[in-house]
């Protein structure tokens, strides 16, 4: 076997193009390049690439939740409003009746666990469409927080605003660069080559598995390192005082915790097998209320979290916070190849099909491009990269969210087909 072959059996998983394997990584690549070209080099320059980190951290914390919602077969319209309510609850409780931020912070958690209770209830015991509840809630939370702030923006004090306008701090000789960022770029370097050599020795200890080729893992590590590297010293190298931002560490902390428990856990692979078949996941033992009043509940506390951010980079809560919050963050999940139909998404294709619109959204409003356009554009955007998703998996051809996705589902064996049931039926009964 050649070695061009080989690198597309090994790195890509299959046998189509490069270009199709790449996927929504490649696609969001080549965004950026082309703003790159089209902007003169502003869309990677330092200060872009912090803002652009700030700006969207809540819509990826969103599609985090999201993420678990659509793949349970569900969807979530409310996650906006609660945001917001939740947002004015604490912006008021700190303001207004002396509470420190750090309790204000946990008093927002508190609330939108128990707004997700609150709706969890009505989808997974009542049985009542989580469409229909969280349209509910939608308009409920949104009227809630015009009630509370009484449609007036309340301030928030410097110390909140750190986990939303915050920076790693500036510690240890002067280097030219924020040496924590520079840490932390170190560190993921390092998981990156925990991870390539402890899954070659995972594979090596399967029976009847082999590891892929030495100089395709090298390869595979070379370039995720060289990324890590480019984009830690774009972060550490800005004016002085910024670095890393605060929001994109609380993001980087549920990224890993939740990618660990939808693909590493048994709760998480009952989300999966609900949103396959909820028929064959309950005759498996899979507890159906619990796992979809988990997913409720746990969009809603994300959806609290995401709320504070926001509000901590304005400085203030504000009657038109969250406006459309909740489709941003279901077209970062779809777009990031989570099935309409439920049962298959991963959290990381949730996160860069947030880059993706988020990246598409900065650039074109750094070429002067109108919001109207900006609108239109992305929307076709959207309708464009599922359509043909849909259209390649109709007719039999390869599909770019089912091939990145297809070796993270639990329970799929990639040389398998991809069958809920069949995965099910292999598998002992779950226990609740």
């Amino acid at each position: 076997m050649s070695r061009i072959k080989e690198l597309q059996k090994n790195l890509f998983g299959g046998t189509t193009s490069n270009a199709r394997q790449f996927g929504m990584i490649f696609t969001l690549v080549a965004i950026v390049l082309f703003f790159q070209f089209k902007t003169g080099g502003l869309t990677l320059q330092p200060g872009n690439l912090i803002a652009l980190t700030q700006q969207y951290a809540y819509i990826s914390v969103l599609s985090i939740g999201m993420l678990m919602v659509i793949v349970a077969g569900h969807i979530d319209l409310s996650v906006g409003s609660i945001a917001a309510f939740t947002g004015i609850v604490v912006a008021k409780a700190i303001t207004e009746h002396n509470v420190p931020w750090p309790l204000g912070i946990v008093l927002g958690l508190v609330v939108g666990a128990l707004i997700g209770a609150w709706q969890g209830f009505w989808v997974a015991y009542v049985g009542i469409p989580a469409f229909i509840v969280t349209l509910a809630g939608m308009l409920l939370f949104r009227g809630g927080n015009q009630y509370i702030g009484n449609a007036d923006t309340v301030p928030v004090p410097k110390g909140f605003r750190e986990i939303g306008a915050g920076y790693l701090p500036e510690v240890g000789p002067d280097t030219g660069y924020n040496n924590l960022t520079l840490l932390l770029g170190l560190l993921a370097c390092v998981a990156v080559v925990w991870r390539e050599l402890r899954a070659r020795q995972v594979r090596t200890q399967m029976e009847g598995a082999e590891p892929a080729p030495l100089w395709i893992a090298v390869f595979r590590m070379v370039v995720m390192i060289a990324v890590i590297v480019f984009v830690t010293l774009r972060f550490a190298g800005g004016r002085v005082g910024t670095s890393f931002p605060i929001s994109g560490i609380i993001l980087a902390v549920l990224v890993i915790a939740y990618s660990f428990y939808t693909r590493n856990t048994a709760g998480g692979r009952h989300i999966y097998a609900v949103g396959g078949n909820s028929r064959a996941a309950e005759l498996s033992g899979v507890k159906l209320r619990r796992v979809n009043f988990f997913v409720m509940m746990n969009m809603s506390v994300l959806a609290a979290l995401a709320g504070m951010i926001f509000v901590a980079r304005s400085a203030a809560s504000g009657p038109q916070d969250g406006l459309s919050w909740e489709l941003d963050a279901i077209a970062a999940v779809f777009i990031g190849g989570a099935a309409v139909s439920g049962g298959l998404g991963t959290v990381g294709g949730s996160i860069v099909g947030g880059l993706v619109m988020a990246v598409l959204n900065n650039g074109l409003q750094l070429t002067g491009t109108g919001s109207d356009m900006v609108q239109i554009i992305k929307g076709l955007f959207l309708l464009g990269a599922v359509a043909l998703d849909v259209y390649n998996k109709k007719q039999g051809r390869f599909s770019l969210i089912g091939s990145l996705t297809r070796s993270f589902r639990p329970g799929h064996d990639a040389a398998a087909p991809e069958s809920t049931d069949a995965n099910l039926e292999k598998q002992p009964a779950a226990r609740s």
